[in-house]
């Protein structure tokens, strides 16, 4: 049984930095693509950024080109969001995800992911 188990939430000013991290068990997931997702209140889960089975490819949604980067180690089975110039904006619930299909690019449709993580709250105050 897979399990993601996020960390690194916390409450940060406005320009302020976090690093996400999101620790893998019951599988290796070094073959498979990762992802970060976000749910902010009252609004649907939105992907955020994403990076393929070898780290080669990553991919981001364009609110956070530049500020957030997602990076992966397979000797620790853990893959991180750093978030640099955080914004008001970016307050929510992060969630780390896992392609359950080996060998694939960076995803960025939540359907394309089999295993989720319980999520980690970020604020951002103003």
């Amino acid at each position: 049984q897979v399990q993601l188990v996020e960390s690194g939430g916390g409450l940060v000013q406005a320009g302020g930095s976090l690093r996400l991290s999101c620790a893998a068990s019951g599988r290796t997931i070094s073959r498979f693509a990762m992802g970060w997702f976000r749910q902010a209140p009252g609004k649907e889960r939105e992907f955020v950024a994403g990076i393929s089975w070898s780290g080669g490819s990553t991919y981001y949604t364009e609110s956070v080109k530049g500020r957030f980067a997602i990076s992966r180690d397979n000797a620790k089975n853990t893959v991180y969001l750093q978030m640099n110039s955080l914004k008001p904006e970016d307050t929510a619930v992060y969630y780390c995800a896992l392609d359950a299909n080996p060998f694939r690019g960076a995803l960025r449709e939540a359907t394309q992911y089999d295993y989720w993580g319980r999520g980690t709250q970020v604020t951002v105050s103003s």
